[in-house]
């Protein structure tokens, strides 16, 4: 049996508006796709054909860190390990990103992952992808299983690079969800995408993302360009708390990339604000527990749970939870006992599960046995829970 109760937002001012806030739609932009994803509440704001496969050109590089940085963490390699750059890896051709390997110089893990971030360089992905997986197409193996993994549902690679093939592609979708993947599995290292220039053997080139020189809260990610797939950009910037990510794909210049991406964070940024609703082991209510040491079992989330709303539009959000009842112990901390429902003007507008926020065991057999009689008359009613 459920049980639901509508509760207050303790956190949220309930103040009526005389009207409600107009908020204007997503900027138009030129590009074939694009979305707008809020990583603090893990919301998408505003897309177009974000579903529609694409050729991600060099944004592919995104995965390739992505696992590079994976293998660093399970202690396959680290950073400072030198190695001779093959000859096939360092064999790019002419009109290709690279650094310029030498196959009779060694390098160093870190600088290869400057040169693939910072440059684009085509010869460092090549170079990663056989030291974490000992050949190209074996690596495109781990890219796809950890595409899997990470929800990306409409991608499939097949090189570490992004060079063109008819079976190397994603979404404007599947591409913010690695983007946030990066930013939260692996903060020590995305600091390497604010970089604007790096210098190899040599010769100094320039992080193609514009928006690094031209919005101070832009902090990365990566640029993709090839014929058949146009300009792309996936950004992200921070204000304060608050981080979003914008990817934009197919437009008909580097020039366009920039300032479309800028338009689309500009319009998050300004007609959204993420609502910090709850913190951490904050409780939202308390239900009724039955045959366990404690009557009351306090509900809440592991993490801050934010929820993005348009500005001016917090005193419209109202909450419902949804347990189960009778809810009988033993419990476990983070177990999942229920939902906690949004609605933005009597509309749903996000759903989250309610955890544990405690360990309960069993109670004595005296007690279970007493809560068993007692059971046999309840009736679930709004004060079981508070």
């Amino acid at each position: 049996m459920k049980f639901t109760l509508t509760i207050l937002l303790a956190l949220l001012p309930m103040l009526a508006q005389a009207e409600e806030p107009s908020i204007p739609p997503p900027p138009e932009l030129a590009a074939k796709s694009w979305l707008l994803y809020d990583y603090t509440s893990k919301q998408f704001l505003a897309e177009q054909n974000a579903n529609e496969r694409i050729e991600p050109a060099s944004l592919t590089k995104l995965m390739t860190a992505y696992l590079t940085y994976k293998a660093i963490a399970e202690d396959k390699f680290p950073l400072t390990q030198t190695i001779y750059p093959s000859a096939d890896a360092a064999d790019s051709q002419p009109d290709e990103s690279r650094m310029f390997l030498d196959p009779h110089k060694k390098v160093t893990v870190d600088e290869l992952l400057h040169g693939m971030i910072i440059q684009s360089a085509n010869d460092a992905a090549r170079e990663l992808a056989l030291l974490v997986a000992g050949s190209e197409s074996a690596f495109a193996e781990q890219m796809n299983r950890e595409a899997k993994r990470l929800g990306m549902n409409d991608t499939h690679f097949v090189n570490p690079t992004g060079l063109p093939d008819p079976q190397h592609y994603t979404t404007a979708h599947d591409l913010a969800l690695l983007a946030a993947a990066i930013v939260r599995d692996f903060p020590q290292y995305y600091p390497l995408d604010s970089q604007r220039e790096y210098e190899y053997n040599g010769i100094k080139q320039y992080n193609r993302n514009r928006l690094l020189w031209s919005d101070p809260y832009v902090d990365g990610m990566k640029t993709g360009h090839t014929e058949s797939a146009g300009y792309c950009l996936v950004a992200s910037a921070k204000r304060d708390h608050r981080r979003l990510i914008s990817v934009v794909l197919g437009t008909a210049s580097n020039s366009l990339r920039a300032s479309e991406s800028q338009k689309l964070l500009n319009y998050g940024f300004r007609y959204f604000d993420a609502v910090r609703l709850y913190r951490k082991d904050q409780p939202v209510s308390s239900v009724r527990l039955w045959k366990g040491t404690e009557r009351k079992l306090d509900l809440g989330f592991r993490q801050d749970l934010y929820l993005t709303v348009p500005k001016g539009m917090r005193p419209q959000l109202k909450a419902t939870m949804e347990t189960r009842k009778p809810l009988m112990a033993p419990v476990t901390r983070g177990e999942k006992i229920g939902t906690l429902e949004f609605t933005l003007n009597g509309k749903p507008y996000g759903k989250f599960p309610l955890e544990a926020l405690e360990n309960i065991p069993l109670a004595n057999v005296f007690s279970r046995g007493l809560d068993s009689i007692r059971l046999l008359f309840y009736t679930p009613r709004s004060g079981d829970s508070q």
